[in-house]
């Protein structure tokens, strides 16, 4: 059953595409890129959050510009400079932030990794309070240059995503990035069937959700059809490991399918019964993930 702001939300909405499709249209988009709020909401979010700040404090903090906002990474050194296992970069999915991954960034610093814990705009430590693919591509350009490039990396649910369009240069303007390796978490697969799925949501008519689809391809500056992570991810010259839960409810299993299917590079894990959330903290999930890219060490030393 829908909520009441939910409900008020369609109604409005159905009021504004009665008057001007194109305005109802917007008015999604700004709805759909406006980031929640920070701080934690539920019991275990805040448990969470707490458990991580002893960790995220050993950070080193760095700010990073790009054209049209600015996010914050935090920095994770490896343990052992004579013996780096490689930089990584690990980006939080909607809603989400750096510290909710500290389970994982621990233990990948604790296997040698060097790694940088992105904050995206609107969330965790970053200003702001919108953020759309292009402007997280641009995130993970800029934290690219800072740092020199990074040998991997790892991304849960839109981060994941934000990840594969970054890897296969889908933004225009911004150069591909490419990893060694590359690990996704629950992640969507391609971008229009967010807006389509958003327009379900808020119940939007046809040209309302045109509309919407629209003005999504004016701010990317290309149709919604160019950002497909998975077909990207299929082209990447570089092992991809896609971690997924088939009852997740937030990015349904299709989209794990879609990015098996997408080239032999591809390898799909099930991690079933981790929902969409938990799967980020599980620990045979974070296991996994440290081997797939200590297997990439072995090949080169072999």
């Amino acid at each position: 059953m829908a909520s009441f702001g939910l409900k008020v939300i369609r109604r409005a909405l159905s009021g504004i595409a009665a008057v001007s499709p194109y305005a109802a249209g917007r008015v999604a988009f700004r709805l759909f890129a406006t980031t929640p709020a920070r701080r934690p909401r539920t019991a275990k979010e805040k448990a969470l959050f707490a458990r991580s700040q002893g960790w995220m404090r050993q950070a080193q903090r760095v700010e990073l510009s790009f054209a049209g906002g600015t996010a914050v990474a935090h920095r994770f050194a490896a343990r052992d400079h004579a013996a780096s296992a490689g930089r990584v970069l690990v980006v939080h999915g909607w809603g989400s932030r750096a510290a909710y991954l500290a389970a994982l960034t621990e233990r990948l610093v604790a296997a040698g990794h060097e790694v940088v814990a992105l904050d995206l705009p609107g969330h965790g430590a970053s200003r702001g309070r919108t953020l759309t693919l292009p402007m997280a591509v641009r995130a993970i350009d800029a934290a690219w240059q800072r740092f020199g490039g990074f040998d991997y990396f790892c991304g849960h649910s839109f981060g994941g995503a934000s990840l594969a369009c970054a890897a296969s240069g889908l933004v225009p303007s911004v150069p591909a990035h490419r990893p060694r390796r590359l690990v996704t978490i629950g992640s969507p697969s391609e971008m229009s069937w967010l807006f389509k799925d958003l327009g379900r949501l808020l119940r939007l008519g046809p040209p309302a959700q045109a509309a919407l689809e629209g003005h999504v391809e004016h701010i990317a500056g290309a149709p919604l059809s160019v950002f497909d992570a998975a077909r990207g991810a299929g082209r990447l010259d570089a092992p991809i490991l896609v971690i997924h839960a088939e009852e997740d409810k937030e990015a349904p299993a299709l989209h794990a399918r879609r990015y098996a299917a997408s080239g032999a590079n591809v390898t799909l894990e099930w991690a079933n019964g981790l929902g969409h959330r938990r799967i980020v903290s599980a620990e045979p999930v974070i296991a996994r993930i440290v081997d797939f890219l200590a297997e990439d060490r072995r090949r080169i030393a072999a």
